[in-house]
Parts: C-alpha cells; structure tokens; sequence
C-alpha cells in the first residue's frame, strides 16, 4: 500500500485450526491476475523494484512447512488474506 490506508490483521482458532487473516482498503489484486500471485516470480512492479518471490516464500512456509493454506480475497478497496495454520500435529521440518 502506498500513502495512506488501513490494515487489519485479525487472529481466531476453529477447533482444529488457527486462522489469520490480513485485510487493507488498498486498491484490490486484478480478477485477471489473482491466479497467477503465488507464481514464483511473478511481479506487477517496475523492472527492478520487485523479485515476484514475497507471496511464493510466503505460500510454500504455510503450506508445505506448516500443512495450511493460504488464500486471497480481493476486489476493488478490499484485499484479504486467509493463511490457515492446524493448532496440532507433526509438521515438516520437526525434530
């Protein structure tokens, strides 16, 4: 988000799950694009001022590390981000 605007970051559990969701007022993800944020690489900013790598990390620590999910939500003045993560069990990378 450039300049100003809001973001909220709210934090609830299920009976299995914890779910953090991460919601701004900023312009919206494209209907067109959505698909494709989570691609490595892939970037809507200026040649050199992004990798495209941020939202990739970010989807392969919560799904394949921790066993969640993450999902977007967007239209336009609203984007939200669900990242499921389970309370309990063995996850990958534990010793």
């Amino acid at each position: 988000m450039n300049g100003a605007g809001s973001l909220t970051v709210r934090v609830y559990n299920s009976y299995e799950d914890v779910i953090i969701e991460i919601e701004d007022n900023g312009p919206g993800i494209p209907e067109d694009i959505q698909h494709r944020i989570f691609d490595s690489f892939f970037t809507t900013k200026e040649p050199g001022k992004g990798t495209g790598l941020g939202l990739d990390i970010s989807y392969n620590i919560v799904v394949h590390k921790h066993r969640g999910n993450i999902t977007v939500l967007s239209e336009p003045g609203r984007t939200c981000f669900q990242i499921t993560l389970p309370i309990e069990g063995d996850l990958v990378g534990n010793d």
